[in-house]
């Protein structure tokens, strides 16, 4: 059975909303949903119907998002769900295959989203393009190796988050094109991220910041919430939660760190998503202090292969064929050449016989320059048919830093 598929107007968001909440299991407090709704592109949700019943919803952003070498437009997908009453009815399959037609009128050549499960969005395409750690730092084992970056000009501001604002829109614009992953955020997503109702502060208290600044302005800043507490014997324990810690060099990023970290009345900082190459690790004296636990964060899916190839900038000269398998978009799914080095790239369409053969979910997982292209070789997820050539593509590919997104979209 087909479903029709359009987009949705405003005025359905209730039954939008509705659907979401039934696929996730969440209801969020009418402030967290007026808050999703002013950050919808309408023109850009799609839903799939039986009959009248909205049975199965998809959206995404319009994003400007750091890729190696520079910055492009990508769709950041999100709000993707199915009622349970219209499971395995092939909803989602044609929710997705309508949505990379979409974003390829767009002129969009990649797509990104956060998945809910990590089962889901391979199938449609997806590679996993970036982990992230989260951690949790104890007071007593927070020491700093002995050589870390300071500069006598800089100081630590506390600072209301809402007064700030300003102040932290400029320095994240400003440390965006430093990291693959990172996008621009809009008035919307700036609003959530200083969100502060009773429902975001989930028990942690009121938001709060502290910046790092000298005579020119500021440098760095951290978002975070402390969940008081003493123990039984009147010793406090409270609990930093970490919402955000964004700098533009190693002094700045250093001292917010011990700011935290020192925080008084405090015994334990958390953090639920940083990069795989967080420099807190080298930082620490102890690095077993962090507890580290490693997760997926965000994941790519190449919807034109030649715009995406050629989008990016590339670590080593390269010259491949790829034969890419996409069921989804039959546009990429033919033989490929790919020559690159560090000056910049050309993809065209060859009769040449392959190097290499491989869904577009395994290019989707090395665009970012997460280099995991070995990695699937060794696992018999790609074939080889010239020997070396993963290694090849896997080194022109992979970048330093480490992609990462930051905030869920």
């Amino acid at each position: 059975m087909r479903y029709p598929i359009r987009p949705v107007a405003e005025a359905e968001w209730p039954a939008f909303s509705y659907v979401l909440d039934e696929g996730f299991g969440w209801t969020p407090h009418p402030a967290q949903s007026a808050r999703f709704k002013a950050e919808t592109e309408f023109d850009r949700t799609l839903a799939a119907f039986d009959g009248d019943v909205m049975a199965g919803v998809t959206s995404s952003f319009s994003l400007s998002m750091t890729v190696p070498g520079g910055r492009i437009p990508v769709a950041g997908v999100t709000a993707v769900s199915v009622l349970a009453s219209h499971r395995r009815r092939g909803v989602l399959t044609e929710l997705m295959r309508r949505q990379l037609s979409d974003v390829r009128e767009r002129g969009e050549s990649v797509a990104t989203l956060y998945a809910s499960e990590a089962l889901i969005y391979g199938r449609f395409g997806y590679g996993r393009a970036a982990g992230e750690l989260s951690f949790r730092i104890s007071k007593p084992g927070s020491a700093f190796v002995g050589n870390v970056p300071s500069d006598p000009s800089l100081r630590i501001r506390v600072a209301r988050p809402a007064e700030a604002r300003a102040e932290f829109e400029s320095l994240f614009e400003r440390i965006i094109p430093m990291r693959p992953g990172r996008y621009a955020r809009n008035a919307a997503f700036w609003n959530n991220v200083l969100a502060d109702d009773e429902a975001d502060q989930q028990g942690a208290g009121t938001l709060r910041s502290v910046i790092a600044e000298d005579d020119n302005g500021v440098r760095g800043y951290a978002l975070f919430r402390i969940k008081a507490s003493w123990d039984a014997n009147g010793v406090p324990d409270s609990e930093l939660r970490l919402r955000e810690l964004e700098a533009s060099d190693p002094a700045a990023y250093a001292l917010l760190w011990r700011s935290v970290l020192d925080r008084d009345l405090v015994s334990t900082v958390v953090a639920q998503s940083r990069p795989v190459d967080d420099p807190i690790v080298a930082l620490l004296a102890d690095q077993r202090q962090l507890r580290p636990s490693w997760s997926d964060e965000l994941w790519a899916r190449l919807v034109e292969v030649d715009g995406a190839l050629t989008s990016r900038a590339y670590s080593a000269p390269v010259d491949v064929v790829l034969e890419v398998e996409d069921e989804l978009c039959p546009w990429n799914a033919r033989r490929w050449r790919l020559s690159a080095d560090t000056s910049g790239a050309e993809c065209k369409p060859v009769e040449d016989e392959p190097d290499v053969t491989l869904p577009v979910s395994a290019l989707g997982s090395a665009y970012l320059g997460d280099g995991l292209l070995t990695t699937q070789l060794d696992a018999g997820l790609l074939r080889e048919h010239t020997p070396g050539a993963v290694r090849t593509l896997s080194t022109a590919m992979s970048w330093s830093p480490k992609p990462w997104a930051g905030l869920t979209f």
